[in-house]
């Protein structure tokens, strides 16, 4: 597994904006490029921080190939709620010690 950290620096008033086109975005990356998923932290009101698996480095530099046309005005919208983005690393997975515990709703 090949594991991407980014971090995001937004725009003070394009929080929502940059919420929804990341999610739009990563559900087309998912849907359509090979992604495993990807998770979205908050650092503090300006700076964010997403975790992207995929199953091997090779899906991950090819994923843009596999995107539809609407793609890119989703990546645009983002891009444009945000003053950086950085890919700050790329990871091969070693060892995976964590576990989905079951939530308080399961039987």
């Amino acid at each position: 597994m090949f594991s991407v950290i980014y971090k995001f620096e937004i725009k003070p008033d394009r929080k929502d904006s940059f919420e929804k086109s990341w999610k739009d975005l990563t559900h087309l990356i998912y849907d359509y490029a090979g992604s495993l998923g990807s998770r979205l932290h908050k650092k503090d009101e300006c700076n964010y921080i997403a975790y992207a698996q995929w199953p091997n480095k090779e899906t991950w530099e090819n994923s843009s190939n596999k995107l539809p046309e609407k793609s890119n005005e989703i990546s645009k919208l983002m891009k444009e709620s945000c003053n950086s983005i950085e890919t700050l690393y790329e990871l091969e997975l070693i060892e995976d010690l964590l576990e989905d515990k079951p939530s308080h709703n399961d039987g």
